[in-house]
């Protein structure tokens, strides 16, 4: 019998176009013998809709249609699965729509990647693919994922956070602050968003308040750091759990400009050729030595399992190609497009990728059904009335 699978895409987030790409690619490469697929769209306004036209990438370019022509859903818990429940409800027969297994998270960004979602699939008591909750939301918060990577030893860059609205009332404080803990250049970013969205370089005092004015824009937490001057990004991703873990081959992305941006990571390449951030200008196998590389991938695994991540996640590097010194920039817990193509160099399909992230979700679920989450205290028998006198807790 197959698996039911709901592959669910899109949400509340600046990256909502490319987690529709990747949304796609996973249905598409996904063994329709193995698995009985579902596509799940969420609109920008957090609405569930499928039917069968979710599933065709073609209809997305005019949305407010598609979603006129699809069935909209709200996931229920239900008889040791997920109901797909029609809403509004029918008023006469059953308003089940289907219902699914296993769920498939197929999102980037805030608001769904950041473990939002995952804690609702927690709540709905369905197995899921990818990082639990606190790795997905340490992912998405780049100094709380600093914070973890610096406590296992790993190389980061110096950086300081702070508050928009602190910076607003007092900015020359800030500033003073920033210049005495880091250097120019300086990068700014937002503290909880991907795909190079919200970054700018500041070489000076001026630079460095525009930076921080256009970074506010998109989240109230700013992140600034130390900027590597003679860059060269690197990226791995690593397929596994706590237990077994191994990484892939490593890339070198390239970039127009001094970082990489969005633009750089899916218009120019992947948005335009309908690949995702497998259309992105790379070069596979990074060109570096084979020394680097292994050092790469080994701390790729190790910042994999700080944050105790599941199923595939991209690691992100910075290298001074002057010095040779390397620091783990950032993780991505659902990286787009999978980074399946980071997998294709050793003899991975993407198919075969998708399978082992599946049977990782299935694995967690199976340990999760050995935890005892309940216990006999006799506190609601002792109840009576309003207040809590006489019962302790």
């Amino acid at each position: 019998m197959k698996i039911k699978l709901g592959v669910f895409f899109g949400g509340r987030s600046v990256e909502h176009e490319v987690s529709v790409i990747t949304g796609i690619q996973t249905i598409n490469n996904l063994d329709k013998s193995k698995y009985d697929v579902i596509p799940i769209y969420i609109s920008r306004e957090n609405s569930f809709y499928t039917g069968e036209r979710i599933g065709n990438i073609e209809e997305y370019r005019d949305i407010k249609a598609l979603i006129k022509k699809s069935v909209r859903i709200i996931p229920v818990s239900g008889s040791g699965r997920c109901e797909l429940i029609r809403y509004p409800l029918k008023r006469l027969g059953s308003s089940v729509y289907d219902y699914i297994d296993i769920a498939f998270p197929a999102v980037h960004g805030t608001n769904t990647e950041d473990g939002t979602i995952q804690g609702f699939f927690r709540t709905l008591d369905i197995p899921f693919v990818g990082s639990d909750i606190l790795p997905s939301a340490a992912g998405m918060d780049k100094y709380a994922m600093k914070t973890l990577f610096r406590d296992a030893g790993l190389p980061v860059l110096d950086a300081y956070r702070f508050n928009s609205k602190e910076y607003y009332k007092s900015p020359g404080n800030i500033v003073q602050t920033l210049e005495e803990k880091l250097r120019y250049p300086m990068i700014v970013k937002p503290g909880n968003l991907g795909s190079s969205v919200g970054i700018k370089i500041a070489r000076d005092r001026g630079g460095l308040g525009d930076a921080i004015d256009y970074a506010a824009g998109f989240a109230r937490t700013i992140l600034v750091e130390n900027a590597v001057e003679n860059l060269m990004e690197i990226n791995c991703a690593v397929l596994g759990d706590y237990e077994n873990a191994r990484a892939s081959e490593c890339e070198q992305p390239l970039s127009f400009d001094e970082i990489l941006s969005y633009e750089d990571k899916y218009v120019s390449g992947g948005k335009s050729t309908g690949k995702g951030m497998g259309g992105l200008r790379r070069i596979i196998p990074a060109p570096i030595d084979d020394g680097v590389r292994e050092d790469i991938r080994s701390l790729a695994i190790r910042a994999f399992k700080a944050l105790d991540c599941s199923g595939v996640a991209r690691v992100d590097f910075l290298m001074d190609k002057l010095s040779g010194e390397v620091w783990v920039n950032e993780i991505n817990t659902i990286p787009g497009s999978l980074a399946y193509y980071l997998w294709e160099p050793l003899g991975m399909k993407y198919s075969q990728l998708l399978d082992e992230m599946i049977s990782l979700a299935m694995k967690r679920q199976r340990e999760d059904s050995e935890i005892n989450y309940e216990i006999e205290t006799g506190i609601l028998a002792g109840f009576s009335g309003g207040g809590s006198k006489g019962v302790k807790l």
